[in-house]
C-alpha cells in the first residue's frame, strides 16, 4: 500500500508539474527571465492570452501539489508512509507549497479574467468535499489527511478573494497544529495497535 500510495502521489503531482513548466516557459519566452520579481513587476508586458494560460497552468500546479480538487485523491493514500513523514511532508511543508505559489503569484494573475473565480471554486470544492470524506473515513491518519485537504481549500479560497495575509497566517498555523496532530495520532496508533477508529 505504501508503494502504491507513493506512486500515485508521484504521478498526480506531475500533472501539476506540467502546468508549472508550461507557465514558466511561457513567461520566460516573453520576459527572458525566470526571476519571480521580474514576473511580478513586468507581467503587463505579456499578452493577455499568454498570461492567462500561464496563470491557469500555475493554478493546476498548485492544485496538484496541495491536493486540491480534482487532484485531491493522492494525499490520503500517501498516509501509508510512517507518521513522522506524514507530519513533516504531508502536513507542514510539501502540500503547503501550492498555496504559497498562488499567494506569491497573485499580483501577476489577479487581473486575468476568470482566474480568481477559478481559484475560489477550487478552494470551496476542496474544502467541502474533503470535509465530507473525513466524516465517513475510519482510518485515523486518513481523517487527518482529509482535514489537511479541507484546510488547504480554505487557504486557496482566501487567496482567490485577495486575502493573502489571512491565507498565509493560516498556512503557518496549520503547518504547526497539523504536524502535531499527526505526531499525536502516531502515538495513539502505536499505543492501541490499530489505525481503525472503530477498534479504538
Amino acid at each position: 500500500k505504501a508503494v502504491a500510495g507513493g506512486m500515485k502521489a508521484l504521478i498526480i503531482t506531475q500533472f501539476g508539474g506540467v502546468g508549472l513548466l508550461l507557465g514558466a516557459l511561457l513567461v520566460h519566452s516573453y520576459l527572458g527571465s525566470y526571476e519571480l520579481n521580474d514576473l511580478l513587476s513586468r507581467w503587463s508586458e505579456i499578452p493577455s492570452t499568454v498570461l492567462a494560460i500561464a496563470g491557469f497552468g500555475f493554478l493546476a500546479a498548485a492544485a496538484a501539489k496541495s491536493a486540491q480538487f480534482p487532484f485531491q485523491t493522492w494525499l490520503p493514500d500517501a498516509m501509508e508512509a510512517p507518521t513522522p513523514i506524514s507530519a513533516l511532508i504531508h502536513a507542514a511543508t510539501m502540500v503547503n507549497a501550492g498555496v504559497y505559489l498562488l499567494a506569491r503569484f497573485y499580483p501577476a494573475f489577479s487581473n486575468v479574467p476568470g482566474w480568481k473565480d477559478a481559484v475560489i471554486i477550487v478552494g470551496v470544492l476542496s474544502a467541502i468535499l474533503a470535509a465530507i470524506m473525513a466524516v465517513v473515513a475510519t482510518d485515523l491518519k486518513r481523517v487527518l489527511a482529509y482535514s489537511t485537504v479541507s484546510q488547504l481549500g480554505y487557504m486557496v479560497y482566501a487567496v482567490g478573494t485577495g486575502a493573502i495575509s489571512a491565507s498565509q497566517f493560516h498556512l503557518l498555523s496549520h503547518s504547526v497544529f497539523k504536524a502535531l496532530l499527526f505526531l499525536s495520532a502516531g502515538a495513539v496508533i502505536h499505543g492501541v495497535g490499530t489505525r481503525d477508529m472503530r477498534e479504538m
